[in-house]
């Protein structure tokens, strides 16, 4: 315990996978999809079962922003910290004033 008191967490790493996006792409495809909706042709690509987003604005966010367990890891890490120095202090501190322990002379 005493020695992952004075423990400092590493750096967390950024790890992104770019992405490239293309507006002119994306209206060729919007407008073909909706073509060959309009004409009754289906399409023979293979369906993930999730529904088709064109707009990328904000999925770099939403993903981002998640709660993890380290988070909450690391804020129990320092509260029981906080706690242990408020202990010791509280400690020298009684010693110092209401003991018979003479420290000065």
């Amino acid at each position: 315990m005493i020695g992952r008191f004075f423990y400092l967490p590493k750096a967390r790493r950024f790890n992104i996978t770019p992405r490239y996006y293309d507006p002119e792409q994306e209206e060729r495809d919007a407008r073909e999809k909706r073509i060959k909706g309009e004409l009754g042709i289906e399409d023979k690509s293979v369906d993930t079962g999730k529904p088709y987003r064109p707009n990328i604005k904000g999925q770099f966010r939403n993903s981002s922003v998640r709660k993890t367990k380290t988070d909450s890891a690391a804020r129990r890490t320092s509260n029981r910290r906080l706690i242990i120095l408020i202990a010791i202090l509280t400690l020298i501190a009684y010693l110092l004033f209401y003991s018979d322990i003479k420290f000065f002379k």
